[in-house]
């Protein structure tokens, strides 16, 4: 190790939402941070995502008149969360999470609404709410980031220039400009788009506006925010965490944390023989969408000083189309009425409707070498494809060519010759086709029950009846469409307490070291209990952790 030192009160690795919440909450604490991020921009999955917060209690869903209570929020939660993560995890992020929403809002640029309707996963459940109680971020002029803004992680999926779409304008989008709330959108969207021309605005929204507020934050309180810096190792004295080792500027270097080491750098979804050590097989790295330097460096570094690491075989999953420049994570394409999800018996397996992490845990569950359910089939119709918003594409524009030629994307004029291109068998096909269309007509899926939660309907047609979930497949040509197993990231990590802490094995904390998001195991366990359920926790454990270091001296 080189002689060459920096010291701070707070070091923070990942500039994600998680690690700039703690680093903006250890700064307004009046403690010296730094954040040290390993690839040439900040943001991390952050800017690729949503940017939507599921965070009970909070005063913006006060506002937005979401009716709840603490003690429906705290069973649901623990219905969803199981018994896999202590209840005292789970009531921190319910009592710290309205506190750290209100924070953000109170010191930074971002402010939030709610996202209306957007049911939580469950809202069935103890506890769920059919309204949701998801928030997102209000679109944000990135211009009060100035020259910083160039170094912002790009967005997953990006809009054409200076348009900008919220989670609640997507909702609507994606069934296509014939319908009137499709239509509504559209004209929000353009005049959005109009003022942000006349104004010389760059309005960010989703992970974007969240990723680039929470930095604004930072500017403000002149915390920085150290680029290519990439982490090799934590420094120890006496078995607690001083410091961490890194690369500057090509150079090894120690930043000593004389408070304390914030582990905040994602999960290990890029990380191929990491995935193929704890995870199902067939995996790797090619499917997720998270963001690229997500290689899992904050979990082993953390095991590597003797951390217990849990949920580490599980994922953020949702299926997701194999497309040549990259996958395409399916939200409302797989909800919409006309299409059915089938594995390679030609056979349904699940709701296609269901919250994204059941279908892939479905997928994996039902695999087998006799009837593979990895790669899936989504299966649809002409009227399906001239109704909606397919991958991004707009309604009856034809499949990109490359997608035929990857294997991705199959097309047949009838049932029998659209089952040879994938090699499904053309007569269970035919009959799998046949009874959902029954069940379309009658308005109630005997299977799966597919449209009979709220979660389910809120990507549907409301046009369509009598269960705008369901439709049948009976308009040639017909589609078949390669689904994966891929994910937003990884989900297990660290093992943490309440307190945000590092903890070894044998239950007790290692002093100095912390952690928050996707480097360390959720707080929702297995499952997931709406729309921002990573980012609302991560954020609100990165509050955590910052409040623990500043309120608890160095022993």
């Amino acid at each position: 190790m080189t002689t060459d030192q920096a010291a701070f009160d707070v070091v923070v690795v990942g500039s994600g939402a998680a690690g700039m919440m703690a680093a903006l909450t250890a700064a307004h604490r009046g403690l010296r941070v730094v954040v040290i991020e390993k690839t040439g921009r900040f943001g991390g999955s952050t800017a690729r995502s949503g940017g939507g917060l599921w965070v009970p209690g909070n005063e913006v869903l006060r506002r937005a008149r979401v009716p709840d209570t603490p003690e429906q929020a705290r069973t649901y939660l623990a219905h969803v969360a199981g018994d896999c993560v202590p209840a005292a995890r789970q009531q921190a992020l319910l009592e710290h999470g309205p506190a750290m929403v209100s924070f953000v809002r109170a010191s930074t640029p971002v402010d939030f609404a709610w996202v209306p309707d957007y049911a939580d996963y469950y809202p069935e459940a103890p506890g769920g709410l059919a309204t949701g109680r998801s928030i997102e971020p209000v679109p944000l002029d990135g211009r009060v980031l100035g020259a910083e803004l160039a170094h912002l992680n790009p967005p997953y999926l990006p809009a054409p220039d200076g348009v900008t779409i919220t989670q609640g304008d997507y909702r609507w989008l994606s069934l296509g400009p014939r319908h009137p709330r499709a239509i509504l959108a559209t004209v929000k969207v353009a005049g959005r788009m109009a003022r942000t021309r006349l104004l010389g605005q760059r309005v960010l929204s989703l992970g974007q506006a969240l990723a680039a507020g929470l930095r604004a934050g930072l500017l403000a309180k002149q915390v920085p925010v150290w680029l290519d810096t990439p982490m090799t190792g934590l420094h120890t004295d006496d078995g607690r965490v001083t410091g961490v080792a890194v690369l500057r500027d090509g150079q090894p270097a120690l930043i000593r944390a004389d408070r304390g080491v914030v582990l905040a750098a994602g999960g290990f979804e890029r990380n191929a023989p990491m995935r193929q050590r704890y995870q199902r097989a067939p995996i790797g790295a090619e499917w997720t969408t998270g963001s690229p330097g997500n290689t899992g460096d904050a979990i082993t570094a953390g095991e590597a000083a003797g951390a217990a690491l849990d949920l580490m075989d599980d994922a953020w999953w949702g299926p997701s189309i194999p497309v040549p420049s990259g996958p395409y994570f399916c939200l409302a394409e797989r909800s919409l009425p006309g299409c059915i999800l089938v594995n390679g018996a030609a056979q349904r397996f699940v709701n296609e409707s269901a919250p994204y992490v059941d279908a892939v845990h479905a997928m994996y569950d039902g695999h087998t070498d006799a009837v593979p359910h990895i790669p899936s089939w989504l299966i649809f119709d002409q009227r399906y494809r001239s109704s909606y918003v397919f991958a991004g594409l707009p309604p009856g524009k034809p499949l990109p060519r490359r997608w035929y030629a990857a294997g991705t994307v199959h097309l047949g004029a009838t049932i029998g010759e659209l089952a040879a291109g994938p090699g499904l068998d053309p007569a269970a096909l035919a009959a799998t086709i046949a009874r959902f269309g029954e069940f379309a007509r009658a308005g109630r899926d005997e299977d799966f029950h597919r449209g009979d939660s709220a979660y389910d309907r809120y990507y549907s047609d409301p046009r369509r009846r009598p269960n705008p979930c369901l439709a049948p497949l009976d308009t040639p040509p017909f589609y078949a469409v390669k689904i994966v197993p891929g994910d937003l990231g990884t989900k297990g990590g660290l093992r943490t307490d309440a307190r945000a802490r590092v903890l070894r094995p044998d239950g007790t904390p290692i002093a100095g070291l912390y952690a928050a998001g996707n480097a360390s195991a959720a707080v929702m366990g297995r499952s997931y209990a709406g729309a921002g359920a990573t980012i609302g926790p991560a954020m609100t454990f990165g509050y955590i952790a910052a409040l623990d270091i500043a309120n608890h001296r160095r022993d």
